[in-house]
């Protein structure tokens, strides 16, 4: 488990569920990193968003690494570009028209008709 947020209505609450939730820890068996765990913060970050009273917030981590980006130049570096891009912004950006159905398929086409390797002679 990475990361995980407990809450209540009231500072009480809170620590009454952070009691039940860290005994569950205990009795089955699961360890906890201390050093990363913080309590009674009024924001922080989780799953990779800056959670806050203003709300739900991109992690300005992320943005940064993704600016910082150089252009893919190799099959490797367009993988590395996609794992990167698995990340909630990029989804509002994304409008698949015409124009991405037709590049999806001579993509697809490109990758049914691929060719015969023969063996040399």
């Amino acid at each position: 488990m990475d990361d995980f947020s407990i809450f209540g209505g009231s500072y009480e609450n809170c620590l009454c569920n952070l009691t039940k939730v860290l005994k569950r820890c205990e009795e089955t068996n699961l360890v906890l990193n201390w050093e990363k765990s913080h309590f009674v913060v009024r924001e922080g970050i989780m799953l990779g968003h800056r959670i806050s009273r203003r709300g739900i917030e991109v992690d300005k981590v992320k943005v940064n690494v993704i600016e910082k980006l150089p252009p893919p130049m190799t099959v490797k570096g367009v993988c590395c570009f996609l794992r990167n891009a698995d990340f909630q912004p990029l989804y509002t950006l994304f409008k698949f028209n015409e124009e991405c159905l037709k590049a999806f398929d001579e993509l697809k086409q490109l990758l049914i008709l691929a060719p015969i390797i023969v063996t040399p002679n």
